[in-house]
């Protein structure tokens, strides 16, 4: 059996109602217990006054008898012979039987005390001083007892306190489950948003409350991880879309051509036949390692990196290049960068394929600083990349009705994975102006080192 309420707006509310009736409950005793003492307080020395003062007049003999009523019946004045005899009261005592039974010793003259008679609701209590008027064996007791106020005898002040701690208690369950029912309105708002959100429809967003609190920080979360999620989505549905759209083509001239010599094996060559099919293979190889490469990179892969100098690994990779231009190396010194080193030189190595197959006669690989990032260029002197069409370059699978085109035995993948790769570091991929020809510049994070002497990268995203 569960006992825990299973909403946070109501266990809330339990909680605060708990605390508010200790709090309450503690005060409540503390008010009754601060009130009768000084109510006690107060009616005891007025009976102390009239008890004194009559217990003088014993000693002296100048009590009258009766005994006058000097506190309007407030204070009972009794004087008692031992064994009970009631030898002198005030109007309001007379004729009735000792207020109490308690005798005081020689030695201990004067007792406060409270005492009750009867049961509720006849119940009566008093506030009692008895004076033994001598030390004498057969010395005279004045008794003078003022009663207590009947909401301090019969419950009446604790059923109050008590009924006003529960309305308190009310209230402040009241006012939490109001306050924690506002303060949680927007988390059931993002809750019932997210429970509609499907896999068909991940463009939806929580609605996402102003401010930095916890709730408006929780949308804020929600909302990037649908965006995570959302991208992530589209790459999955793209990787299938251009897997699909891009390895038919070999596939379907493979299968041809191998059907054609299961048919024809008389009219066909077996070497050429074999060395088309290799070249299909080779072709659906390369499309579905850069496919592959392209999902990796989407999912943000946990490829360890090492700190790097962008300088000499242009060097080295443009050494390492085939060109058949001419290449100017512009290199800058000490330009280092945090990376997995095999990613980056995948990225050069597709600018550089990219420039050597657009140059007219020459390529410039360039790396510097500017300001706190890393910056490499790759520059060719052909025909240029027209301003509408700089960002569709990096799509993948898409060639340029222009003469860029020319010669474009790739995948159409290389300038997607550049960019992809960029972006995996914290970096940026862009074509920027540049007459004539064209000019792909990368700027990544330079790698700094932390006071501890920990490697790390300077904040901020390249621009």
């Amino acid at each position: 059996m569960r006992l825990r309420p299973r909403s946070i707006r109501a266990r809330d509310t339990l909680v605060a109602a708990v605390i508010a009736a200790i709090v309450f409950g503690i005060t409540a005793v503390g008010v009754d217990f601060a009130v009768r003492s000084a109510v006690k307080a107060e009616i005891l020395q007025q009976a102390q006054v009239e008890g004194r003062r009559a217990s003088g007049g014993v000693r002296d003999g100048t009590l009258a008898n009766p005994i006058p009523d000097d506190t309007n019946g407030r204070v009972r004045i009794q004087v008692v012979e031992p064994g009970g005899h009631v030898t002198n009261a005030t109007p309001s005592a007379r004729g009735e039987p000792p207020v109490s039974r308690l005798w005081p010793s020689s030695n201990l003259r004067v007792r406060d005390y409270t005492e009750c008679h009867g049961d509720r609701p006849n119940r009566e209590c008093f506030v009692i001083e008895a004076i033994r008027a001598t030390t004498a064996p057969d010395s005279v007791v004045v008794y003078a007892a003022s009663p207590l106020p009947a909401p301090l005898v019969n419950g009446l002040m604790e059923a109050l306190l008590a009924l006003a701690v529960l309305m308190l208690v009310g209230v402040v369950a009241w006012i939490t489950w109001r306050v924690v029912g506002r303060t949680l309105g927007p988390v059931e708002a993002i809750r019932a948003q997210l429970a509609e959100i499907s896999a068909t429809d991940l463009s939806r967003r929580v609605p996402q409350p102003g401010g930095e609190d916890e709730i408006a920080q929780l949308a804020r979360t929600a909302n990037a991880t649908l965006d995570r999620l959302e991208r992530a989505v589209g790459r999955q549905r793209q990787f299938a879309s251009d897997a699909s759209h891009e390895l038919r083509t070999p596939i379907a001239g493979l299968r041809a051509n191998l059907e054609d010599a299961s048919m024809h094996p008389e009219d066909n060559d077996l070497r050429a036949v074999v060395e088309s099919a290799l070249r299909d293979t080779d072709r659906l190889e390369s499309i579905v390692t850069d496919l592959l490469l392209l999902a990796r990179l989407g999912t943000g892969g946990t490829s360890v990196q090492e700190r790097l100098d962008l300088a000499a690994l242009a060097e080295a990779e443009t050494a390492r290049h085939p060109f058949t231009r001419r290449v100017t190396l512009a290199l800058g010194r000490d330009v280092p960068v945090r990376g997995v080193r095999m990613q980056l030189v995948r990225l050069l190595g597709n600018l550089l394929d990219n420039a050597e197959g657009h140059a007219d006669s020459a390529v410039v690989v360039a790396v510097s600083r500017e300001g706190g990032a890393a910056l490499l260029t790759v520059t060719d002197d052909g025909p240029g990349i027209a301003p509408a069409d700089r960002e569709r370059v990096f799509e993948r699978f898409t060639r340029l009705d222009t003469a860029r085109s020319r010669g474009a035995g790739g995948t159409g993948l290389g300038l997607a994975i550049a960019r992809e790769i960029a972006h995996a570091h914290g970096g940026t991929l862009r074509i920027e102006d540049h007459g004539p020809g064209a000019r792909f510049a990368m700027r990544l994070p330079l790698a700094v080192d932390r006071p501890d002497g920990s490697p790390g990268m300077r904040e901020g995203r390249p621009r």
